[in-house]
């Protein structure tokens, strides 16, 4: 635009000059003089005119593509100046500036193609910046950590302390996979991995819910093995019993073989135990299921302490009772929950071992939390709480976890088993929200 004024200007000032001059030259001299300098004005004139069309035109159209890759306007397009060169480099520029506007259309599309699988995966995507700095969630990411995108989003990872996943995904290295099983009886594959965009590599981590599948692979394997075990167990333990009961009760007359009756009777309590020892396998197999009534918390919470209550002073721990007021009635199975409770102290009183304190409180609006300060639990052994068979004691069946997570989760209830930097081990549980009443 600037060279198009430019050029109508200096056309005025040629024209206005050798109009001037003329006049100047007809009055000062005479003949064909003035007529050739005529001539010659008429002839720069023309020049110029040439030089528009065949340089300032053909320009002024390379400017104005210029000006449009600069707004980066690819759907408008150069016209001709009637020029063959200038035309070839119109034609070119407005071939690119389609295949430009079709190559932004394609990576617009993939992009929101893109957006939709990330939204509606099953699988949670974390997205960090080139400083390990969080930009992205998409919504089963954020379902799964249980936070928002305004509390986690710009910071790192090991900054995060919401969620024990956050931790664990900090570990994880470059290009890495691994299962990952949480206190709360979680487990969840997580990969982390990266992306270029703008020619640089963006991390990004995948997590993946296993708690379902794995817990039914574990189930059906576990029940199958205790099915099996407890049939032949008992069925032999019957036989052996009823054949020993038998023969003490023949040989009860014979003063010499007291020791031989005693001996049996050793035989007869131990297969006795043994049966119970295989029953109390069986019985997780057999948990029922739930049968839901209305249940004042804080009142069940208080009459489960009570029960144990005898057993810890006899430990001479001590077992406090906190409710908060502001909980009301809670929707479950009052039996099964009792089970759970039982267990629960139970195994805070093994951890403490002798003089200690267990503290079980109640928080609005339905949370239950058992806090001790017995020997804690490591990190390593964090991860492997809530497996069948998996005990710490010398004695231990690994079945109590197993069965506080069965009827925890066939609740709908969250919970977690954790000991905190301050040295106490706090078993909490949580009930959904469709489960109590304001």
């Amino acid at each position: 635009m600037r060279i198009r004024f430019l050029f109508l200007g200096t056309i005025f000032l040629v024209g206005g000059l050798g109009i001037s001059v003329f006049y100047g030259m007809k009055e000062a001299w005479s003949g064909w003089i003035p007529y050739l300098s005529q001539g010659l004005i008429v002839f720069l004139l023309v020049c110029l005119v040439i030089f528009y069309r065949k340089i300032v035109k053909p320009l002024n159209a390379i400017v104005n593509g210029m000006d449009l890759l600069r707004e980066q306007d690819f759907s408008s397009r150069l016209s001709p100046v009637g020029q063959f060169e200038s035309d070839r480099i119109v034609n070119i520029f407005n071939r690119m500036m389609d295949q430009l506007k079709n190559e932004r259309l394609h990576v617009r599309e993939q992009n929101h193609f893109l957006d939709l699988l990330i939204n509606a995966s099953p699988m949670g995507v974390i997205i960090l910046s080139l400083d390990d700095k969080i930009t992205q969630l998409n919504p089963m990411a954020l379902n799964l950590l249980d936070v928002t995108l305004e509390e986690v989003q710009g910071k790192s990872l090991p900054d995060i302390q919401s969620s024990p996943l956050f931790d664990h995904l900090a570990r994880l290295g470059k290009d890495e996979t691994r299962i990952i099983r949480l206190n709360n009886a979680n487990i969840y594959r997580c990969s982390h991995s990266s992306f270029i965009d703008h020619g640089f590599k963006h991390p990004f981590y995948l997590i993946e819910r296993m708690t379902d599948d794995v817990m039914k692979a574990e189930r059906k394997a576990y029940e199958k093995v205790i099915r099996m075990i407890a049939h032949e167990v008992n069925n032999s333990t019957a036989g052996i019993t009823s054949a020993l009961e038998t023969m003490s009760q023949a040989l009860a007359d014979c003063p010499d073989m007291a020791d031989v009756c005693d001996m049996m009777e050793v035989c007869r309590d131990r297969c006795l135990s043994m049966s119970h020892f295989i029953t109390r396998f069986a019985d997780v197999v057999k948990i029922p299921e739930p049968n839901i009534t209305e249940v004042v918390l804080n009142d069940h919470v208080k009459s489960c302490a009570r029960f144990m209550e005898s057993m810890c002073v006899d430990r001479h721990i001590i077992l406090r009772v906190e409710c908060d007021v502001n909980v009301g009635i809670v929707r479950f199975d009052p039996y099964l929950f009792e089970q759970v409770m039982v267990n629960v102290i139970k195994n805070s009183m093994e951890s403490i071992g002798h003089d200690g304190e267990i503290t079980v409180s109640t928080v609005a609006p339905a949370t239950v939390v058992v806090t001790d300060n017995g020997a804690g639990i490591s990190e390593e052994t964090e991860a492997k709480l809530f497996t069948p068979f998996f005990s710490t004691k010398p004695n231990g069946q690994g079945i109590g976890l197993v069965f506080i997570r069965e009827v925890l989760m066939r609740h709908g209830c969250t919970f977690s088993l954790h000991t905190s930097a301050d040295g106490m081990t706090r078993f909490c549980i949580q009930f959904p929200k469709k489960s109590y009443l304001f």
